[in-house]
């Protein structure tokens, strides 16, 4: 019996233990079914957090880029902005100090007045009377036997135009007749790549790196300007015939004083590109060239200062530049784009481009003009050899005129019209000048 009495105790130990793992067991697999449940709610709270931080990250970059260029766009408002407040800071810089530098150098006293002709005094300040559009040739004159590359009007409203050439010469021809009125020539071989006509002085400056100046009355050569280190690609006579800047493959532009017997170098003006053109504003001493970069320079001759700048004008370089005969604020190009503009230089901005289909700006020394009241701008197109008329107001296309051979069209110029009204004249690679009425 008592054997009996200890199993039964065993047995109920025994159970009861049975029942306390069971129960243990029970309550451990309710823990990890929770553990499990809250293990897959903490991942699917971490996809969410994941998926929510990525969103995030490309909202930041997204903002990030648009801050950055919100930034670039105002660096360069900034930028424009600068250069506009300069440009404003020279031009009001230009009218309060208005005088003519080279006048001390005419009488060689700063006390005395600069004496001046009423006919020298209207030099490049035409536009009194209306512009006359051409229409048809008068004159077709074989020029030069060579490539005729410049042409220019007498700026002090003489009957007189000047052509250079490939031929080593510069020719002076009576716009009413048509007859050559002089031949001056350079060194022989050497290309005449430029030329200028005004008061009785021509200028001529060639492949020779050298800038000759001659008297029309007497067809005597009075100065050899030297100094330039490479050809000479563009000349300009100041407004009194006082001065000649010339500029140079030499990335150089100089000034040369002619008052004198003896020329004197006053200033030379560096670029990190060569000048195909350059022209003189009425002040005479602000000067504007262009460049083969394509971008536009203002200089103050007085002390060599690069006063503006207008980069990336034209796509290709500028062929051309000449400032409006009535508003200073303005100013015309050509470019190897193949298109002409219009600037206003307080903005640097392009008011209108002129172009057409059959117009192309194909040579270095391809010029443009504007009419002598500045309602027109005109060129010959070096592919059609057409002469090509724009309105400066709206950029429409107003004359297309006939007259040169196709790929020949090259120098084109726009005079003040003299005595009898003849304005226009072009010339091309075959030697051929053609006078327009």
């Amino acid at each position: 019996k008592s054997n009996c009495e200890k199993k039964d105790r065993q047995i109920e130990r025994l159970q009861n233990e049975l029942e306390l793992s069971q129960t243990t067991t029970r309550l451990a697999e309710k823990q990890y079914d929770g553990l499990k449940e809250t293990i897959r709610s903490l991942q699917e709270e971490n996809d969410v957090i994941k998926d929510e931080n990525r969103k995030l990250i490309d909202r930041l970059v997204s903002e990030k880029e648009k801050a950055s260029e919100q930034v670039n766009i105002l660096n360069e408002m900034v930028e424009k902005l600068k250069s506009e407040t300069n440009m404003l800071r020279t031009l009001k810089k230009q009218d309060e100090l208005r005088k003519n530098w080279f006048g001390v150098a005419t009488v060689g006293k700063k006390d005395q007045p600069t004496t001046q002709t009423p006919k020298q005094q209207s030099a490049r300040k035409f536009g009194i009377q209306g512009s006359v559009l051409p229409s048809a040739p008068t004159h077709r004159i074989d020029a030069h036997s060579g490539e005729a590359l410049c042409v220019r009007y007498d700026s002090s409203d003489a009957d007189l135009i000047a052509t250079s050439g490939s031929d080593s010469a510069v020719k002076v021809w009576d716009t009413n007749s048509g007859l050559l009125k002089a031949t001056l020539r350079g060194s022989s071989g050497h290309v005449m790549t430029a030329c200028d006509i005004s008061g009785g002085l021509v200028v001529g400056g060639g492949s020779d790196k050298t800038c000759r100046v001659w008297n029309l009355r007497t067809e005597r050569m009075i100065h050899q300007l030297v100094g330039h280190a490479s050809k000479i690609s563009c000349v300009r006579l100041f407004g009194g015939e006082r001065a000649v800047i010339t500029g140079s493959a030499d990335r150089s532009l100089k000034v040369w004083d002619i008052t004198r017997k003896t020329y004197r170098q006053t200033v030379t003006l560096r670029h990190s590109s060569t000048a195909y053109s350059v022209d003189v504003a009425s002040d005479s001493f602000t000067t504007m060239s262009g460049h083969m970069d394509g971008g536009l320079c203002f200089w103050d001759v007085r002390t060599g200062e690069r006063t503006a700048d207008i980069e990336g004008l034209h796509e290709g370089g500028i062929t051309s530049v000449q400032f409006h005969p009535n508003n200073s604020t303005q100013v015309l190009t050509n470019g190897k784009d193949s298109c002409l503009k219009v600037v206003d230089i307080r903005t640097c901005v392009a008011l209108h481009t002129l172009q057409h289909e059959d117009f192309r700006t194909n040579y270095t020394w391809s010029s443009c003009a504007f009419s002598r009241d500045g309602r027109y701008a005109g060129a010959v197109s070096g592919s059609s050899g057409k002469v090509m008329v724009w309105r400066t107001s709206d950029g429409s296309i107003v004359k297309e005129l006939e007259g040169h051979t196709e790929s020949s069209g090259a120098g084109f110029a726009w005079g003040s019209g003299g005595t009898n009204g003849q304005q226009v004249a072009s010339v091309d690679r075959s030697g051929k000048l053609i006078m327009w009425a």
